[in-house]
């Protein structure tokens, strides 16, 4: 029996919901909304579309990024008294990417029962049906809006060898994908998938350099998650000289990075270590 099941009130459970297609709400995750207290959701529109569709009045509360870390306290002091909270965000999995985590953290520092129903996140669903190794990966997220941090970021997971996935604003797409190609190089396979679970689901695979050129001419719609795949195994007659790591050093630090990051970064892409790298760069 699931802990959701054993206990009917003073408990925390994070509920994910479609990601698309209403059909994909389990039978335990619609038992759950109409049974909870109260459903603590990122928008009471999007959320009261779902639960109209349920036929379920139970009563919402927004949490969203604005104001999650000052109603945590109040939804952990409802269950705390014996309610059962259903926290929700607008599509798939509270805390991936969502609102969610600091309801959770709060919870859990308090020593409250926490449980989860699980179910759709693009994440996965991207990534299952990508092509690409799903043996080992990691979920990068949102990249940062602006060009030198997103750059940043890219190129401190350059030389990860397990599959990366993403998510895309489709309005970046075109940036995100041009910084890929300048970080991990044009020849990477990926795919990136759209409208997922919708009637308009899409995947495209091919080089990070061709999808990089059609999110210029032809913009992708709706919602976006990219999967990268793994970095080629490093070549030793590739490996960085010296004076290549004194420049890429450089190069970080000319692009806004601090040393210290610079450093770090380098040490991760070259597998030397960063006292060596330091050393070659001061």
């Amino acid at each position: 029996m699931s802990p959701a099941a054993e206990t009917d009130h003073g408990q925390l459970v994070v509920v994910a919901t479609p990601i698309g297609n209403l059909d994909d709400l389990s039978p335990r995750a619609a038992a759950m909304l109409a049974s909870a207290d109260l459903i603590g959701c990122e928008d009471t529109r999007r959320t009261g579309q779902l639960l109209a569709h349920l036929g379920v009045r139970t009563p919402m509360r927004a949490v969203h990024d604005h104001n999650e870390s000052a109603v945590a306290g109040e939804l952990c002091d409802l269950v705390a008294a014996g309610q059962t909270i259903a926290l929700v965000s607008d599509a798939g999995t509270p805390g991936i990417s969502d609102p969610g985590h600091d309801v959770v953290r709060e919870a859990a520092r308090r020593g409250l029962t926490v449980t989860a129903i699980p179910g759709p996140a693009a994440v996965i669903h991207a990534l299952t049906i990508s092509g690409l190794p799903t043996d080992r990966f990691a979920f990068e997220g949102f990249l940062p809006r602006k060009q030198g941090a997103r750059l940043s970021r890219l190129q401190a997971v350059a030389r990860d060898d397990r599959t990366l996935v993403f998510y895309v604003s489709p309005h970046r797409a075109a940036d995100d994908l041009a910084a890929m190609v300048e970080a991990f190089g044009p020849e990477r396979p990926a795919a990136l998938t759209r409208e997922l679970t919708k009637l308009y689901e899409e995947v495209t695979r091919g080089t990070l350099a061709r999808l990089a050129e059609e999110a210029v001419t032809n913009p992708p719609r709706g919602e976006v998650t990219l999967v990268v795949g793994p970095a080629p195994p490093t070549d030793p007659s590739e490996e960085m000289t010296d004076q290549e790591v004194r420049d890429r050093v450089q190069a970080l630090v000319e692009r806004g990075a601090s040393r210290r990051d610079a450093v770090r970064q380098v040490a991760d892409e070259t597998g030397r270590r960063k006292r060596e790298v330091y050393d070659l760069a001061t």
